[in-house]
């Protein structure tokens, strides 16, 4: 596929063949940028695991300082007090049985991030099939399965990521906009990658950040010295 004159000049300040320190790196996609809108910039990261094995998984959540400079909408699916108290904190969607018919009689997924209490997964698990390829199904380990809505709710809003592993072992997480500027992108860097580092599973042996690489919405990926 041929790529767009920008992309090609921004490559050209690139040099492949280097690992660059991670404010350089960060520096230069933030140089590198010229789309007409505010890029997001979004870490690639390639881990020393197997995710075939259950005891080298991957996947967490961490709250970066500054967000990702995204609006995102969350659809809280609850009953009762707990309903109402999602709508108090700021949920963008309630509903029960309701939404679960208009997801799937509908296909209706306007929403980035679905939060529920324990008590709801037996009806949310009617649209796992649909939820579930979207990345967009509820679980306790990301903190959208909890009675604590308000506090879920909360995280989200405030540039809560989840980082997990895909089928090849890589992780790709949105840290910020390229109107960030250098430094908040370097704490929301740092943020993210000391949780992954936390997570290493006990089974995983060798190097475990293999690399690391910064790419802007149409730009080139900048490879980072990340030590690990």
């Amino acid at each position: 596929m041929n790529k767009g004159k920008r992309y090609t000049t921004a490559l050209g300040q690139i040099d492949k063949s280097k690992l660059y320190e991670v404010e350089d790196g960060l520096a230069l996609a933030i140089e590198t940028a010229k789309a007409k809108f505010d890029e997001t910039v979004e870490l690639h990261i390639r881990l020393g695991v197997d995710g075939r094995n259950a005891d080298q998984q991957v996947r967490g959540v961490v709250v970066l300082p500054h967000g990702t400079g995204k609006s995102v909408k969350v659809l809280v699916i609850a009953r009762g007090d707990k309903a109402e108290e999602a709508v108090k904190a700021g949920a963008d969607f309630v509903g029960a049985e309701e939404i679960i018919s208009k997801i799937q009689n509908d296909n209706w997924l306007d929403f980035d991030v679905c939060i529920t209490t324990p008590d709801m997964m037996g009806v949310v698990g009617r649209i796992a099939r649909v939820l579930g390829p979207k990345g967009l199904m509820p679980n306790p380990k990301s903190g959208t399965v909890t009675m604590d809505v308000t506090k879920a709710i909360s995280d989200v809003k405030a540039g809560k990521v989840e980082y997990r592993l895909d089928k090849t072992n890589n992780v790709h997480v949105i840290i910020g906009k390229v109107s960030f500027g250098k430094e908040k992108l370097m704490e929301n860097y740092e943020a993210l990658m000391n949780a992954i580092i936390k997570a290493k599973p006990a089974a995983a042996k060798g190097q475990y950040i293999k690399n690391v690489s910064v790419a802007t919405s149409m730009g080139p990926g900048i490879k980072l010295n990340a030590r690990s």
